[in-house]
């Protein structure tokens, strides 16, 4: 696992492995990669984990996953493939379905008092707030919470009440003067608040792996912050290096 993808959760080990092994001739393009069970099996995850990294690879066509057949290998690797590796920038490259995501908020909201730093904004400034939880395989796997100043939101089209169609960083750069140059992520494990119990059925005292990040545009200006809670009965963090 390379350095800047440290103590990432399971399903992005998943993720590279499956690449690497494309990479290498391993499961060549066409070939059919082992079933959810065998992986799950392999890596030591939950079927959800297993089904995330797959959905994953399919929306950028890497995989392609056939009812009752299997899971084939359609392409290799991209160069961009390796932003999905990143739990929170993956949530802007997702293109939402009625299926894998259910939107439980859309609207203007006080910013909290963490968002409204990374966003250069006054305590409690009103901003936009979309929040949903994601589904893989029917499961709530992630609470994803995206705070995007009000032009921002307005002019990208994020205040439309149900599932984007259009992944969040291509409707940003499509509404934008400035190019999206770079994004800081934090990654750290803590227990789950009230609200994340709820929208992700967690039992009393679960935690999770809490992502924060913040995306900037050429100019400097941060124009969304993303917070993604993962259930930590799913999400396992990994790392391996050489001694």
């Amino acid at each position: 696992m390379s350095e800047d993808a440290m103590y990432a959760p399971k399903y992005v080990r998943i993720i590279e492995t499956l690449r690497r092994r494309i990479e290498d001739g391993t499961y060549p393009v066409g070939s059919q990669i082992p079933s959810e069970t065998a992986l799950g099996r392999e890596f030591g995850a939950a079927r959800p984990t297993v089904v995330r990294a797959l959905n994953e690879m399919q929306l950028l066509g890497e995989l392609q996953r056939e009812h009752g057949r299997g899971t084939f290998v359609k392409a290799r690797p991209s160069s961009r493939a390796s932003d999905s590796n990143r739990p929170g920038l993956a949530v802007l490259d997702r293109q939402e379905t009625g299926a894998s995501v259910r939107v439980l908020e859309t609207g203007r909201r006080p910013a909290p008092n963490q968002v409204a730093l990374l966003l250069g904004l006054a305590e409690a400034a009103p901003v936009h707030l979309r929040r949903y939880v994601g589904l893989y395989d029917s499961i709530a796997s992630e609470l994803v919470s995206l705070w995007a100043p009000l032009d921002v939101a307005r002019s990208a089209g994020l205040d439309q009440e149900g599932p984007l169609t259009v992944p969040v960083r291509e409707l940003l750069a499509a509404a934008g003067k400035e190019r999206l140059t770079r994004v800081h992520e934090r990654l750290r494990a803590r227990r789950a608040t009230e609200e994340e119990r709820a929208a992700l059925e967690l039992g009393e005292g679960e935690p999770v792996l809490a992502v924060l990040g913040s995306v900037e545009d050429s100019a400097g200006r941060t124009v969304l912050v993303v917070e993604v809670a993962l259930p930590g009965s799913l999400h396992v963090l990994e790392d391996s290096y050489n001694l």
